[in-house]
């Protein structure tokens, strides 16, 4: 299987293909090529992976996934279960991207923050299903909003994800689905992944932004029943 460097490379081939929007401003003033792909930050043997919807400015500044408001609240969290207790600076969290994997559904920054359409989420998701079953080796994925956790119905029954999103405990409920993607050769691969949906957490989202936190460290004793396990 080719290595994660050539499925950025692809990545960004892919882009460069034909236009789509990306807020370009944004990357110019980090120094980056609009073009150029953040896919992923984190350790890809890790048994977790948090799966968000798409990247802001405060994570083209970083180059990583979740790295802004709302990214700092998943970090803060996993820290917190690592260690038992909040970080004291930025760089303690640091360690967090050794235990879990981070990535969205398309690795650009859209415009105005607005989700991207369901075509340009069509348009990558072949290099986030080789990401997710040919280089993630972990089993347990963390959405992070409705989009993220939207993304994966084509991998489930027929109208599981939207019975699970229907209920009221959908947020300390699990579903198990099968990841597949076409390696060079167009062979098809599957996985076994479980998801764990959560809101995402923005500080706009009002309903759960306070809950959050306690809501993250639930999810997170799931996948890691005992501490010790996790360090």
């Amino acid at each position: 299987m080719s290595d994660i460097q050539q499925l950025i490379a692809e990545i960004q081939l892919e882009a460069q293909r034909e236009p789509f929007p990306i807020d370009e401003p944004v990357y110019q003033a980090a120094g980056l090529e609009p073009t150029q792909p953040i896919l992923y930050a984190g350790n890809l043997e890790s048994e977790l992976c948090f799966f968000a919807r798409d990247l802001g400015a405060d994570e083209v500044r970083a180059r990583q996934p979740l790295y802004g408001a709302a990214g700092s609240l998943v970090r803060q969290g996993v820290y917190r279960a690592l260690y038992g207790h909040v970080p004291s600076q930025n760089a303690d969290m640091k360690i967090v991207l050794e235990r879990v994997a981070l990535t969205n559904t398309v690795p650009y920054k859209p415009p105005g923050n607005k989700a991207y359409t369901e075509a340009v989420k069509k348009r990558f998701r072949p290099f986030l299903e080789r990401f997710l079953v040919f280089h993630w080796q972990g089993s347990n994925i963390i959405t992070l909003g409705n989009e993220a956790f939207n993304w994966f119905i084509p991998y489930a029954p027929k109208g599981a994800i939207k019975q699970l999103f229907e209920r009221g405990d959908r947020y300390a409920s699990s579903i198990q689905v099968t990841l597949q993607a076409s390696d060079e050769g167009g062979m098809k691969h599957q996985r076994l992944v479980t998801l764990r949906p959560l809101p995402h957490p923005s500080p706009l989202n009002q309903q759960y932004y306070a809950q959050f936190p306690q809501m993250l460290q639930h999810r997170l004793t799931e996948v890691f029943p005992q501490t010790t396990s996790f360090i």
